[in-house]
């Protein structure tokens, strides 16, 4: 069996119908497979709706790709769930595509079936398709399941990106791993998946907990899957700080401790931290 028929078998457990080996196209990691997915959608005038906060090699490759990029909000307040009402007020006949991350990056959530439902609709009915970034399927421990976006394809078109790096945990196998891989996504047993979940899990309870108890940050929902958390800054509450970027500076400078600043995922007086660290290295 090649990978694409193993990529092809292990997606089709989770849909209501089969995937055919050429419906999968095999990239160097889940950036080429973003990159192709954009450049394929790319046309003189042609916008894309992207996550605030996102991911932003998006940005990145939508420029490349000569897309306009038009942000939707990812509400806080409501587990990060998708403004829907702003998305379709952003659309309009040069609008391609819609990206959804989930489990989310870099918010930790991972969105309800029924939500996802409603994002299936909302670009039916304007008239687009739906680029499901699910590098993190699985990656799950709170109270809401991972549901592939692909299951609601009689809705509208789905294009599923994925990624062996993460819910494997093997970053960097990008190349010239072919070969030895039909036997990961198929074979691996259930006990892996439960003992870095069980991780994750405790990880995330552990990061949310003792960023609340810290003066001048915040984390108003717990993360349910991936591997990130968004905490934000009350500048009224530290001295000497200019914003975000400011911040993640000087905590970089004077403890050694590397956070992203949200203006980099679109999301400014924020800050992403990762939970796939050590016990110890949260503390």
């Amino acid at each position: 069996m090649n990978f694409g028929s193993a990529v092809a078998e292990y997606l089709s457990k989770d849909f209501p119908y089969n995937v055919a080996s050429d419906d999968v196209f095999l990239t160097n990691g889940c950036t080429q497979a973003l990159e192709a997915a954009l450049t394929a959608l790319a046309r003189p005038g042609a916008n894309i709706l992207l996550p605030r906060p996102g991911y932003p090699d998006y940005e990145a490759r939508a420029a490349f790709a000569g897309l306009e990029v038009r942000h939707f909000d990812l509400v806080p307040e409501n587990d990060w769930e998708v403004d829907l009402a702003a998305v379709e007020a952003l659309g309009d006949e040069n609008t391609v595509a819609i990206v959804i991350i989930n489990p989310g990056n870099p918010c930790g959530n991972v969105f309800k079936y029924e939500h996802l439902k409603k994002i299936a609709e909302t670009a039916r009915k304007m008239g687009i398709l739906v680029i499901a970034d699910e590098v993190y399927c699985h990656l799950t421990f709170g109270s809401n399941p991972f549901t592939p976006m692909g299951v609601f394809a009689s809705i509208v078109p789905i294009i599923t990106l994925g990624s062996l790096s993460k819910k494997w945990i093997v970053p960097g196998w990008r190349i010239g791993w072919l070969a030895a891989l039909p036997e990961i996504p198929l074979k691996t047993p259930s006990e892996f998946y439960d003992k870095i979940v069980n991780l994750f899990r405790d990880s995330a309870d552990k990061c949310y907990k003792l960023t609340n108890e810290i003066p001048g940050i915040s984390c108003p929902i717990k993360p349910q899957g991936c591997m990130f958390l968004m905490i934000k800054l009350d500048l009224s509450k530290v001295e000497a700080i200019t914003d975000d970027f400011d911040f993640c500076c000087k905590l970089a400078k004077e403890e050694s401790v590397v956070l992203v600043p949200g203006v980099g995922l679109g999301l400014k007086n924020w800050m992403r931290v990762t939970f796939a660290v050590k016990e110890s290295y949260i503390d």
